[in-house]
């Protein structure tokens, strides 16, 4: 059965995240959602701290439990590169968001190399802070916003 994909690093589990797993629950419908969690290996090459791999699954973990969406057929699996297993597995779609789909592109053209059946793209839109400016994990570890995109204080 074709499964649907989404990943990230979910450092904050900020409102943008929150909107790309809710759309990526839509989209499976029930069947499976494959959730790839990036490794603490691929989380130290980013330019700050990332908390640990299992502070951040039980986060994810704690947020999915909290939706109020019906067969949430999901399972979390630990990302060691980019593309995970969806370049050879059986996916149907995958959810990203802007940031990411130039990886989603990437996963299709390998996919066509493979004689394999490109996967749905399923992009949605940044969720805005109060100044305009998109959520991130970025600005919210400068301290610029919360998870939610309230400004806090001067810049």
């Amino acid at each position: 059965m074709p499964k649907t994909a989404v990943g990230g690093t979910f450092e904050y589990l900020h409102d943008g995240h929150r909107k790309l797993l809710r759309r990526a629950f839509e989209i499976a419908a029930g069947d499976l959602l494959d959730i790839g969690l990036t490794s603490d290996s691929m989380a130290g090459e980013k330019d700050r701290d990332i908390p640990p791999y299992a502070t951040r699954r039980n986060q994810l973990e704690d947020y999915i439990a909290s939706l109020d969406i019906p067969d949430k057929n999901y399972q979390i699996e630990k990302l060691e590169d980019p593309f995970g297993t969806t370049v050879n597995g059986d996916y149907r779609y995958i959810v990203v968001s802007p940031e990411t789909y130039a990886v989603a592109e990437k996963i299709n053209k390998l996919r066509r190399q493979d004689g394999r059946e490109e996967l749905e793209i399923v992009k949605i839109d940044y969720v805005m802070a109060e100044d305009e400016e998109p959520i991130s994990s970025t600005r919210i570890s400068k301290g610029e916003i919360d998870i939610h995109g309230h400004l806090r204080g001067k810049f």
